[in-house]
């Protein structure tokens, strides 16, 4: 039996920016999991306490509150870093409305997730930062989110008179009242669940079975890549060169 050994090179792929985007997230979705579960169904905790002298409740709604303000205010500034990060941070990579996005959505879905053998071995199929079925579905848990947290605001302007929350009471009237806000308030909290448990599961699958590092690239910022990889990319980029000097020529003529 024949063991096939790569040479790898190692990248720098993801900023000090995205890796701090990644963790504030990663932990503020945690704690907000966990303080939303236990506003939707509060524990009896001091039943022979006089509720005037026992806001432990209170506490766990302001720090519901207070993360979910912190989220917004880093996704808000992670949307204007897809404009001026690197290009593995570009908002192009989120959007892949193009032939190329749109092969690596299908190369993903059929060998990384239905587990088709990969026949047809391309390096341009391996992406180097995101995956474009990957960086698609961010796109989409972003939209979710907003939603979540427009629906979280709107819940909390019936008890706050801060002046931020209260600005999201339309949103109330848009739903028809609270009930069905807080369903989908709730049912969001679902879905991000099921993308934190597929995320996790994938990321682990790949630093597995490519060894490029996945898991570790969030906190060292970098990632393993194949030697060929800058063979190719190389090759490309002298012919597109050479297309491009050809054009200029002949204009000249």
């Amino acid at each position: 039996m024949t063991t096939l050994t790569h040479n790898y090179k190692r990248v720098y792929v993801w900023s000090l920016v995205v890796r701090f985007f990644h963790w504030t997230t990663a932990f503020s979705t945690i704690i907000l999991i966990i303080t939303g579960f236990i506003i939707a169904d509060p524990p009896a905790i001091d039943q022979n306490v006089e509720a005037a002298n026992s806001y432990w409740f209170g506490y766990v709604r302001a720090i519901h509150l207070i993360t979910a303000f912190i989220l917004v205010a880093v996704v808000i500034f992670r949307i204007y870093w897809a404009f001026v990060g690197n290009r593995f941070a570009n908002w192009r990579n989120f959007i892949p409305f193009n032939s190329k996005g749109l092969s690596n959505i299908w190369h993903v879905i059929k060998v990384d997730i239905l587990l088709m053998p990969d026949k047809d071995h391309n390096l341009s199929d391996i992406s180097i930062g995101h995956n474009y079925l990957a960086a698609f579905s961010y796109f989409l848990m972003t939209i979710l989110f907003f939603l979540q947290a427009a629906t979280g605001f709107a819940l909390m302007s019936q008890t706050s008179d801060f002046w931020f929350t209260e600005s999201f009471s339309w949103v109330l009237k848009l739903f028809g009242g609270d009930i069905l806000t807080r369903y989908i308030h709730h049912f969001s909290t679902w879905l991000f669940m099921t993308f934190v448990v597929i995320h996790v599961y994938l990321v682990l699958y790949h630093d597995y079975v490519e060894g490029r590092g996945e898991a570790s690239s969030m906190i060292s910022g970098y990632k393993f890549v194949r030697a060929e990889r800058f063979d190719f990319y190389n090759n490309k980029k002298k012919k597109a060169e050479k297309k491009l000097k050809e054009k200029s020529e002949k204009k000249d003529k």
